[in-house]
């Protein structure tokens, strides 16, 4: 069996396990990074296919509040290393950013794939190690004292064996196993007395549940519906919702009809409180204001007008323009006694309620919540159960929204545990290009 002794061993080759490979070799360790994909960054490549976000420009505490409940363990670690540090490490890249009219932070070329090839440019010539095609397997018999204990690999030429001073895990979630994070080591960690979330689905699609007048629940559109819309944007709208501590939120923005319900941007910002009610209590409902732009005192003048002898839909055609899929989902959604009633049509209009029933699978899903729970590792980004173990990015127990908040936070956690590793957590001031210097 083929052995590989290690100074650091790194699993994973994200943003985070990358980020977390310069911090070491620019102070002078010696890295070996495995994955078990044929080129590491895939998902990161993934994520830039319409446009790499890598962060985003909102005011710090606007920035850290999206982080919810993991916000105050998450905070130290992105003043140390955050937004504004990311975007002057991308241009010691020679990797222009600029902000876009929503405060998203893009590369000028809008694309991930020439920040990663300059950035495995560099840190192969750093001297880090890539292994690709070593998929982790598990950890050998504990070695005694502070080292970590064996790595096991499965290889196209058999299992491997690693030692290491040190090893990090950055194995990412359970979201888009086809690009290598599939979250297999969830087990391990268990086993090895391991505090660990159960992973579940972020930034996720969700299935809608209909209510009949006779108080019958059906999951999904109807087909008319179904055959006519799906794959349709819905722009401009509201969306009104619960967050998980309790808090009424709402966003304007865009989603998208799905063969079973909703999915995208709008979708995502409101998944972590839609997940979590659905959870507490089999299923939620938001509020979708159709017309955001007019206030509901404009809207009842308007509905105001006799209809006479024209059809609910010519009538609110006439009298609000209303046509299409907005007016699709007002005949999907409502009972019809709603759409003969002006003044409970016009409540309608400003907060459409909206059924949702369980989010889509996790493996659908653009990341995942859950994760190495925040006691389960000291200071250092260490693991407690796990001599010499620490871990970093989206296998930590928290979640953002898109926009840039993801990756920021995968690279940050990198960082925070490089420098764990080096015996000086939280306190090695970035260069002006980010961690690069001591």
């Amino acid at each position: 069996m083929p052995s590989l002794a290690c100074d650091v061993a790194i699993i994973g080759g994200g943003p985070a396990g990358l980020m977390a490979a310069e911090v070491l070799v620019r102070h002078g360790r010696r890295v070996d990074l495995f994955d078990a994909m044929p080129s590491v960054g895939r998902k990161f490549l993934l994520a830039g296919k319409g446009g790499l976000n890598l962060t985003h420009s909102e005011e710090f505490g606007a920035f850290v509040d999206r982080y919810g409940s993991a916000r105050a363990w998450l905070e130290p670690m992105l003043r140390h290393f955050g937004a504004a540090q990311l975007r002057a490490w991308a241009g010691e890249l020679g990797v222009d950013t600029f902000v876009g009219s929503s405060g998203r932070v893009f590369p000028r070329e809008m694309k991930a794939a020439p920040l990663l090839r300059r950035w495995l440019q560099r840190l192969r010539g750093l001297g880090v190690q890539v292994h690709t095609r070593h998929r982790f397997t598990g950890f050998g018999s504990g070695r005694g004292g502070r080292l970590p204990p064996a790595l096991h690999f499965d290889t196209p030429a058999g299992e491997c064996v690693a030692t290491a001073e040190a090893a990090l895990l950055a194995l990412g979630g359970a979201s888009w196993p086809a690009l290598g994070s599939d979250g297999a080591w969830v087990p391990m960690l268990l086993e090895a007395g391991v505090a660990v979330s159960p992973l579940r689905p972020a930034n996720c699609g969700f299935d809608v549940a209909r209510c009949s007048a006779e108080g019958l629940v059906t999951r999904g559109w109807s087909e008319h519906f179904r055959t006519r819309f799906v794959g349709a944007p819905l722009k401009g709208a509201r969306l009104q919702w619960m967050q998980p501590d309790g808090r009424p939120a709402a966003q304007v923005g865009e989603f998208v009809i799905t063969e079973t319900g909703v999915e995208g941007s709008l979708v995502y910002a409101a998944s972590a409180g839609i997940r979590d009610e659905i959870a507490a209590h089999g299923h939620a409902v938001v509020t979708l204001d159709l017309l955001a732009q007019r206030d509901a005192a404009g809207l009842a003048r308007a509905l105001a007008a006799p209809r006479g002898s024209r059809s609910v839909s010519t009538w609110l055609k006439s009298r609000l323009g209303l046509d299409g899929l907005r007016l699709a989902l007002l005949y999907e959604l409502l009972p019809r006694d709603v759409l003969q009633d002006a003044s409970r049509l016009g409540a309608a209009l400003k907060a459409l309620p909206l059924r949702l029933a369980s989010a889509r699978p996790v493996d659908e899903a653009i990341s995942t919540a859950g994760g190495v729970r925040r006691e389960a590792l000291d200071e250092a980004q260490r693991l407690v159960a796990m001599p010499g173990v620490f871990c970093a990015g989206e296998m930590l127990d928290w979640e953002a929204p898109t926009g840039g908040y993801l990756l920021t936070a995968c690279f940050a956690t990198g960082v925070a545990a490089a420098e764990g590793i080096l015996g000086q957590p939280g306190r090695m001031p970035p260069s002006s290009g980010g961690p690069a210097h001591g």
